[in-house]
């Protein structure tokens, strides 16, 4: 084992032992991460750190967003799903205009939107887990049907 990129290993240990569950609410922290980054550009000073700063951490941010697009099922998720579609649809075109216009508002809603959904995603996954263990604990009652 190489522990000279040990934070490498430990996200591909992450992601490879991580329910899907989590993998999209690390899906959601990776875009989050990026737009802030993208948003740190606008403070370079140099024309070349400014734009590639922004350019890459959104186009990082776009392909998280196209990977969470692509893996909703749009045949079993119903109005979720297409909302979701929609509303990833529309993040990417901010995303887009944006990084053309070198605009940090687009960004910003960007920002604001998914940080609305990975919290309500990380809360479900909390839930799940406090009913996971209720059912565990023992003495508890299951009412099976």
């Amino acid at each position: 084992m190489s522990y000279a990129r040990p934070w490498t290993s430990y996200r591909q240990t992450s992601t490879q032992t991580a329910s899907p569950g989590q993998l999209v609410l690390m899906l959601y922290d990776g875009a989050l991460r990026f737009l802030a980054q993208a948003l740190e550009g606008f403070r370079h000073e140099d024309p070349l750190a400014f734009h590639q700063t922004i350019s890459n951490n959104v186009l990082r941010a776009q392909s998280i967003l196209g990977e969470l697009n692509s893996t909703l099922d749009m045949d079993r998720g119903g109005a979720l799903a297409r909302t979701l579609r929609a509303l990833y649809d529309y993040l990417d075109d901010r995303l887009t205009e944006s990084n053309f216009r070198k605009r940090a508002d687009g960004i910003q809603d960007a920002m604001r939107r998914l940080t609305v959904l990975r919290d309500a995603w990380a809360e479900m996954l909390r839930g799940q887990a406090e009913r996971a263990d209720a059912a565990e604990a023992p003495g508890s009652l299951c009412v099976c049907g």
